[in-house]
């Protein structure tokens, strides 16, 4: 019977749409699927490891498997498919991953196919964040099919018996010249000796490819699947359809804290075909059409009664984190050197010291598709389709919820409609998988833009205090950074200062918060070159000839020095019309250095500001898909314009305000300027991420644009141009 159902389903693995999205597994060992599927070798893990029982979730990059085994699988066919736990949400590693294989198995890339973020098939390659991406798992990838192709080589020499040295490598094949003899990947494929090789460590001194070297890498491979995204032929996870399948929707509280005191369950009970599930806090309904499930929970708030909760206004916020700073438990500290480097003494020999304050506002990450979740159960094991970054920390969450072990959970995710580090949790898919076991049967759970927009996750507000003393010749001589509540990323100055010190205070965060794209760089970010210009015009200097005066850093110089030759810095500033401004900014985070000169306009008497051109220079390394990056580049830039001119979540007593795209303001298209993008290839140097450092240089480059042609200073993100209005 087990013999049929793989002839059926999978005959050559190479339905990976199918695989992924309809393929359920039959209880049996990893080794014995290998010897069921008699249409090519499967090499996934060694030894009999149960369908999932990877572990938990591990850090950013991390795999739990280091054999060849468990990246690639032969097909008879030539087919290769190779695995990886990491998920593509738009942002690109589908095709970059392709690559990396393509490049070391030496074949073009539409022979790879690639397995992504499955916990029945793939290995735990970390949540897919902090940009880890690039410089872990390509570089992984790339190990396993180095070390594939050598072992692959050997075995053709060792039949052959002759050197290693006379045979080539190329388009899958492996040929020696002197005798003509070729034997192809997939000549090899069901060949046991392939299998027992496979099985060994990627040993850690396998030779890659060399960046001079590069075929694949290093050029613009389109995204693979770009075809069915075009034609609708792709399902995202809110297009899963299971047969039979009910749909649910969860009763959520009325605002924030508020606990359930009673509910009467009668009502929705009542209503034909409803599944009503009541486990502690959690109540919720599946039915056989969305309407339904939505009536029978309409009814249960009817029915229900809450305990409110305090809660501060979005007007109280910045007050409110002040008043709380350091009360977040363990995440305060001091960053910048021991107590001796304490730039008390600086500030008091200084001749000039400003301080300042900086807020930044909660915002949404707003991604396209809200998290959605399938879940199915057979035999007391539970499958989930779903959106997430981290899809063996979603095993590990519907495990640990439901109360079962993590090897009867099988996570699976479709490439995602967004994620922009806002699904590293996905409540949906326990809260789908609850219902789908009381009901029986599978249940879809999609979350509305509202819930999305209210009980998701929000990029964590700030308060952040700075002072810096110049000396009588406009040197910075002392630096005091303080972040408030959002975090340590790109906390520390990349400026050369004799004393300083910077630390970040956790606080008691009003909102649920968390990963953000380039998390807390974009705060920190904004309010360090905010303050570099106000420290600049204090020395009566010109705000990029006092950042060189205080830079070393070879790259950071590099880019800001690009930036402000290709919008003509030195030919503009200064100089432009009344209502025209100029600003820049630069920095680093994650390995990659980025720079941004903007150009703005502003009407007093709307109190609007305009962002006319965008120029940004960036540098992340070697660069692996230029057309790929130049995209993320530009993407960052337009996700910027949303942090740094409109997005803010406003609530009051526990409730959002403005849980809707329409009250909500992200960049439409009328609100992208010109934008122009210098990409700097570092071929000497290791591949950094570079999805999200690009962001953080925009907010403050307008910041600084709008202070040019104002004069006014805006210290705040968003940026409200309504401070700039003239009555």
């Amino acid at each position: 019977m087990a013999e049929d159902y793989f002839a059926e389903e999978v005959p050559e693995l190479q339905a990976e749409e199918s695989l992924q999205q309809s393929w359920q597994p039959p209880d049996i060992s990893r080794r014995a699927f290998v010897q069921l599927l008699g249409a090519g070798l499967l090499i996934t893990a060694t030894g009999d490891v149960a369908w999932g029982q990877r572990g938990r979730g591990s850090g950013f990059g991390r795999a739990t498997s280091t054999t060849v085994a468990a990246r690639l699988h032969l097909g008879k066919d030539g087919t290769i498919t190779v695995m990886t736990g990491k998920v593509e949400v738009g942002q690109g590693s589908r095709a970059e991953l392709t690559q990396a294989a393509a490049e070391e198995l030496r074949v073009a890339p539409d022979r790879i196919q690639l397995i992504m973020a499955d916990t029945g098939l793939a290995p735990d390659d970390g949540t897919t964040a902090g940009s880890r991406t690039t410089p872990s798992t390509v570089p992984a990838v790339r190990r396993a099919a180095a070390a594939a192709r050598g072992l692959l080589a050997d075995l053709a020499c060792k039949r052959w018996q002759v050197e290693p040295s006379t045979v080539e490598v190329r388009d899958g094949a492996i040929t020696h010249p002197a005798s003509q003899r070729t034997i192809t990947y997939a000549d090899l494929a069901d060949s046991d000796e392939v299998a027992k090789a496979f099985a060994q460590v990627v040993p850690s001194d396998v030779s890659v490819t060399p960046v001079e070297a590069w075929k694949v890498l290093g050029t613009s491979l389109p995204r693979p699947n770009r075809r069915d995204l075009v034609t609708g032929a792709h399902r995202f996870p809110s297009d899963i359809v299971r047969p039979n399948m009910f749909y649910g929707k969860v009763l959520r509280p009325p605002s924030y804290g508020a606990t359930l005191t009673t509910v009467d369950l009668s009502a929705a009970k009542a209503m034909e075909g409803v599944v009503v599930v009541k486990e502690e806090s959690f109540v919720g309904c599946a039915a056989p059409t969305l309407q339904r499930a939505e009536q029978a929970v309409a009814a249960l708030a009817k029915a229900a009664t809450w305990q409110p909760a305090g809660h501060p206004a979005s007007s109280e916020l910045f007050s409110y984190l002040k008043q709380h700073a350091g009360s977040g438990g363990g995440r305060g500290g001091s960053r910048g050197g021991p107590a001796k480097d304490s730039p008390g003494q600086a500030f008091s020999d200084a001749k000039k010291v400003v301080r300042e304050k900086y807020e930044v506002a909660y915002i949404q990450h707003a991604p396209l598709e809200p998290r959605a979740a399938v879940a199915e159960w057979n035999d007391g094991k539970v499958t989930v389709w779903t959106g997430s970054q981290s899809p063996n920390g979603i095993r590990g969450q519907v495990a640990g919820a439901l109360d079962i072990p993590a090897d009867r959970v099988r996570v699976i995710v479709p490439d995602t409609g967004g994620g922009f580090g806002g699904k590293h949790t996905n409540e949906a898919a326990v809260e789908a998988a609850r219902l789908a076991r009381a009901a029986g049967r599978p249940v879809c759970l999609r979350w509305s833009r509202e819930e999305e927009f209210t009980w998701a996750y929000f990029r964590p507000a700030a308060l952040i205090e700075i002072a810096g003393g110049l000396d009588a010749a406009g040197i910075l001589v002392a630096w005091d950074y303080t972040n408030i509540n959002s975090g340590a990323a790109a906390i520390e100055s990349p400026y050369e200062v004799p004393q300083k010190r910077s630390r970040y205070l956790s606080s008691n965060p009003p909102l649920k918060q968390g990963s953000y794209r380039a998390l807390a760089a974009t705060a920190n970010n904004f309010a360090r070159e905010s303050f570099m210009d106000e420290l600049a015009a204090a020395a009566g200097a010109d705000p990029l000839g006092f950042r060189l005066a205080h830079l070393k850093e070879p790259r950071l110089r590099a880019v800001l020095e690009k930036a402000a030759q290709e919008f003509g810095w030195s030919q503009r500033k200064g100089k432009t019309a009344a209502s025209v401004g100029v600003g820049l900014a630069c920095g680093t985070e994650k390995g990659s250095f980025v720079a941004a000169c903007v150009e703005v306009g502003i009407d007093r008497r709307e109190g609007k500001i305009r962002v006319q051109r965008v120029c940004e220079a960036f540098e992340c390394g070697a660069i692996l898909n230029p057309a790929n990056l130049l995209s993320q580049v530009q993407g960052c830039i337009v996700m910027g314009l949303g942090g740094a001119l409109s997005e803010e979540i406003e609530f009051e007593k526990g409730v959002i305000l403005n849980a809707s795209f329409r009250a909500y303001r992200v960049p439409r298209f009328q609100d992208v300027p010109e934008i122009e993008v210098h990409l700097l290839n570092r071929p000497d140097l290791p591949s950094a991420g570079a999805g999200e450092t690009p962001i953080i240089a925009v907010a403050p480059a307008i910041a600084n644009a709008v202070f040019d042609t104002s004069g006014i200073r805006i210290r705040s993100m968003p940026i409200r141009g309504a401070a700039l209005k003239i009555s």
